[in-house]
């Protein structure tokens, strides 16, 4: 059996508190979801604002394979300013629970209803796809959302779908309502579940058992509150757990999850299950000893099946055999004695409390066998401009030793180190592809003379380096940490 996936990143998603995407953010995103294989694309809600119509337009313009779907209220004015949007189709929101009914919209079930098959009506008159959706229906009276699905299915619409508003199901009882449900409405039936006990996945999961054959979700699980059922987990958990198949490119989950993570500017927390950077890495000395032998032993699947890759952290609890794997991973050639050497300079850096980053090892590495990093691109000059009345812009020089070629280029930013950093990435754009992935700044104690340490984390390929470096001047330290990444990268 196949599961659809309705994904709302671009509704529900940007519904998280702090974010606001632009028309070309959202577009960027839309192409992405389509790439993946996403079958309905929920870009927005077309009544909020022009900008936000304006986004699901060149969203609609681009020819997608997906269907995209403004998310409207049961009012003529919503699906009026989603047909101007040249949608597919309108996911069509109806408050259902006493509570909803009572408080919110101060209407009783026969006046929802009547409202409700009033929209889908005026929808279906204007050739839209209708997916009428019970909005907090999980606290709501189940005979009346099949009496409103019913009653729907009559006037013409397409699909329904069930909302777990505030996140108040149980997995048995997620399975339960669902059956209930697809027993007695001939429609297809959707599920859309918030995480606010953190269950989304496992209810949406429950939900498919149960005879949903739709899901709804957002990439690294974002929304109000608590976030929505994230698409990485619940394709990811559907296909190895219960055996059901979607559309999606699962090879590209990592990939589109750090698409939504840079423009949205929500960092993926690294425990995030399928999709964070610590999903697939190893410390404790008996874990990366099983993994030598047999990834089964501490992998469920293998990392590059969802776009990820396996990580060996060098800490305290690290033995040498992970040592040596590390270095394997990183083509590092060491002899017993060098090995040692450097397995003891970990251990001293772990019992300080230090993450071992890939910058760490080398330099010790470096240290240990007396070699400096070839340095392949050096920064020559480096200039910024930043002020009240101007666009902060910046210059650099790059010395590509290898070619003995200079490559000079000049960016903005939003500030001096975004400036700055996109100065470099223009310049070594031709060079290689390599990507910015993290970045952070930290002060080290206080003044305005305080040194910062600056994190980036930096991708070429299936390859990621991590650097930290400190300066008092933020954009030196930022700029170094970007350099020192892009060799280690080219080595």
């Amino acid at each position: 059996m196949r599961v659809r996936i309705f994904d709302t990143t671009l509704r529900d998603g940007e519904q998280t508190p702090g974010v606001s995407l632009t028309p070309n953010d959202k577009l960027e995103i839309a192409k992405k979801l389509d790439e993946i294989g996403v079958d309905v694309i929920e870009a927005g809600s077309a009544i909020t604002s022009k900008g936000e119509r304006e986004g699901i337009k060149l969203i609609t313009k681009e020819g997608l394979n997906a269907e995209i779907c403004s998310f409207v209220r049961a009012l003529p004015v919503d699906i009026d300013a989603a047909l101007e949007c040249d949608v597919d189709s309108v996911h069509l929101v109806v408050p259902t629970s006493p509570i909803h009914m009572k408080y919110k919209l101060r209407k009783t079930e026969d006046e929802v209803l009547e409202s409700a098959l009033k929209a889908v009506e005026y929808a279906k008159e204007h050739g839209l796809i209708v997916e009428l959706s019970a909005e907090d229906a999980t606290r709501s009276d189940v005979n009346f959302l099949i009496r409103l699905f019913n009653e729907g299915e009559k006037v013409g619409a397409d699909r329904v779908c069930v909302c777990d508003t505030v996140g108040v199901l149980t997995p048995q009882k997620s399975q339960e309502l669902f059956k209930k449900i697809t027993e007695n409405v001939n429609l297809p039936v959707s599920v859309h579940c918030h995480n606010d006990f953190g269950m989304a996945t496992a209810n949406t999961c429950s939900a498919v058992l149960g005879g949903a054959v739709q899901c709804h979700v957002t990439v690294n699980g974002i929304g109000e509150r608590a976030g929505n059922a994230s698409l990485e987990e619940v394709v990811t958990a559907l296909k190895i757990l219960y055996g059901y198949d979607t559309k999606i490119k699962m090879e590209m989950l990592y990939e589109v999850s750090r698409v939504v993570s840079r423009l949205m500017k929500l960092p993926v927390p690294p425990n995030k299950a399928i999709v964070g950077d610590n999903a697939f890495a190893h410390e404790a000395g008996i874990h990366v000893d099983g993994l030598i032998k047999n990834t089964e032993t501490y992998e469920p699947i293998r990392p590059e099946m969802v776009g990820n890759r396996r990580r060996i952290i060098l800490g305290k609890h690290s033995g040498r055999k992970a040592l040596k794997y590390k270095l394997d991973l990183m083509g590092i050639d060491v002899n017993e004695e060098q090995l040692n050497k450097i397995y003891e300079k970990v251990k001293e850096f772990g019992d300080l409390g230090k993450y071992i980053s890939d910058a760490d090892l080398l330099a010790i590495v470096r240290e240990v066998l007396g070699k400096e990093i070839e340095e392949k691109i050096k920064l020559e000059e480096l200039t910024v401009v930043s002020g009240n009345k101007i666009t902060p812009i910046a210059s650099v020089k790059l010395h590509y030793i290898g070619e003995d070629i200079m490559l000079i280029e000049t960016a903005y930013g939003v500030g001096p180190v975004d400036a700055a950093i996109n100065a470099v990435k223009k310049a070594i754009s031709g060079v290689a592809d390599i990507k910015l992935e993290e970045y952070s700044v930290e002060a080290i104690g206080g003044g305005t003379d305080a040194l910062i340490e600056v994190v980036v984390k930096l991708r070429k390929g299936s390859e990621i380096v991590e650097v930290r470096k400190s300066d008092a001047d933020v954009v030196r330290a930022s700029v170094d940490a970007v350099m020192e990444g892009i060799n280690m990268l080219l080595n």
